[in-house]
């Protein structure tokens, strides 16, 4: 998608009446959350009336709700080229520098907007709030020293925690996840109760343990007639998890899973699905798998509400632990040495091995560039070569590229997640790379399906189980997400 159109000669006035009855239509499409088809028609305002600001505010806010960050930075930046007045560009520009945690320069922005309109309340308030986040961030950069210094799981005192007499909830037994206790605990979550604060500090501490010692790449042996499932995001959908294990059956030794990124953020019960995720991977560590996704980390948990939430029912400190925790998370698995699994998708670079993941040190927050951030950010394309990524973060890859890399690596194809898909899957770039999206009507909003992968280890085919989403109690998405950021994307 361009969003740097020429700008040459006079529009005719019937190119301006076509361009405002084509951005009225895309206004309502916008609307009702189909947010693809308002871009589509948001371009086509765009290509018969290139001069005017608002076409491009409108796509940019439209690529926001679809997680399209660079193209909504590009189409803020544009529509303040057109109009240096038109507050509510730099607004979107503002959102878009947030949400990918570049908020020092989103402060700029707000800045600038309270030096033109020094009369404008709202402006004020909005530079005042974001100064706030900047100001907060920088604090606790300054009181964590180096993060690799301060270890919060070694902070924890387990032995002063006491459970109180009226807790009724799922116990650990000796300290242990026990197939008892994640049942027992599922049942306590859909009925919209809370684990008792020692068990969940346990359930952290050893998931960090265990991670610590994997490796970045996972290798994973499927025998000839076992059968693996793959599922995508979960992002907090709690009863949609449920589904999911209703419809498959519950993680077991016979029945393993990987879990491919993004379980948290979104979704307002995120810290249901990650507990019963780490539980199961405690449970099962060599059948429960779970891979790391763009949303397990500090800046997407600050503004997509996982943070909040965690505060929320937890404590600040176990948000801080959280962060602690992800940095361990593995960024791929193989299967059998023949499919690769990653949460977003391949390489700026084409020489890039499964050794050059296995030797990643991704005990940190993901860099803006190099292997650890393409594996968690990137997407495929239907176009040949590589391009720079609508998110702003990552890259785009096509067919070739793909086609490359299995060749290199002696792989079959790829499963990655990361978008959401009408179907709740995608078979792209001639079968060797498939999306898989496991939220169902994500945010409440999008309609789409939901899907899983299942397959057999002898000949690793992928079939595909799709399913609606289930009711759930009346929390709406985003409800713990950080409220200035959700006013920026109204």
């Amino acid at each position: 998608m361009a969003s740097n159109e020429e700008i040459t000669g006079p529009i005719s006035q019937e190119d301006m009446e076509a361009a405002d009855k084509l951005k009225n239509e895309a206004n309502e499409y916008f609307k009702k959350q189909s947010y693809n088809n308002a871009i589509e028609l948001y371009s086509k305002a765009i290509e018969k009336n290139p001069k005017n600001a608002v076409f491009f505010a409108n796509r940019s806010i439209a690529n926001l709700r679809l997680e399209n960050f660079g193209y909504a930075l590009s189409d803020a930046s544009k529509a303040i080229e057109l109009d240096r007045s038109y507050t509510k560009a730099y607004y979107r520009r503002a959102a878009a520098y947030m949400s990918l945690g570049k908020y020092k320069l989103a402060l700029k922005d707000f800045e600038y907007v309270t030096k033109v309109r020094p009369n404008d309340q709202d402006a004020k308030m909005k530079y005042t709030e974001c100064n706030k986040i900047v100001k907060k961030i920088a604090f606790e950069k300054a009181i964590s020293v180096d993060k690799k210094e301060v270890n919060i799981a070694d902070s924890i005192n387990l032995e002063a925690m006491t459970i109180e007499d009226e807790y009724v909830g799922p116990a650990l037994e000796d300290g242990v996840v026990t197939l008892k206790f994640v049942t027992e605990l599922m049942e306590f979550y859909k009925q919209q109760k809370k684990l008792h604060k020692k068990y969940a500090y346990k359930i952290l501490i050893d998931v960090k343990a265990y991670l610590q010692k994997q490796p970045s790449l996972i290798d994973i042996k499927v025998a000839d007639d076992a059968k693996f499932t793959v599922c995508g995001d979960i992002h907090g959908q709690y009863y949609d998890l449920m589904n999911i294990f209703k419809l498959n059956g519950l993680p077991s030794e016979t029945n393993p899973y990987l879990f491919n990124g993004d379980f948290v953020d979104r979704g307002s019960f995120s810290v249901e699905c990650i507990f019963t995720l780490f539980s199961f991977k405690l449970l099962f560590p060599n059948h429960f798998y779970m891979s790391r996704g763009n949303h397990e980390t500090l800046d997407m948990n600050r503004m997509y509400g996982f943070r909040g939430e965690v505060s929320s029912k937890y404590t600040s400190q176990m948000a801080d632990l959280f962060t602690e925790v992800y940095n361990w998370l593995p960024l791929a698995h193989c299967i059998n040495g023949r499919v690769l699994v990653m949460h977003g998708g391949l390489f700026s670079k084409d020489d890039v091995t499964l050794d050059d993941i296995r030797k990643v040190d991704r005990n940190k927050q993901p860099p803006e560039d190099g292997i650890m951030c393409e594996l968690l950010w990137s997407d495929p394309q239907p176009m040949a070569g590589r391009a720079p990524s609508k998110r702003g973060v990552g890259c785009q890859f096509g067919p070739d590229v793909t086609s490359t890399f299995l060749q290199r690596n002696g792989l079959d194809y790829v499963i990655r997640s990361h978008e959401v898909k009408n179907d709740g899957y995608e078979i792209a770039h001639d079968g060797k790379c498939i999306t898989v999206f496991s939220a169902p009507n994500y945010c409440d909003t999008m309609g789409n399906l939901g899907a899983f992968i299942t397959m057999n280890g002898k000949d690793l085919k992928p079939n595909f189980t799709t399913y609606e989403a289930v009711a759930h109690p009346d929390v709406k998405p985003m409800a713990y997400a950080n409220s200035f950021f959700n006013m920026l994307c109204q």
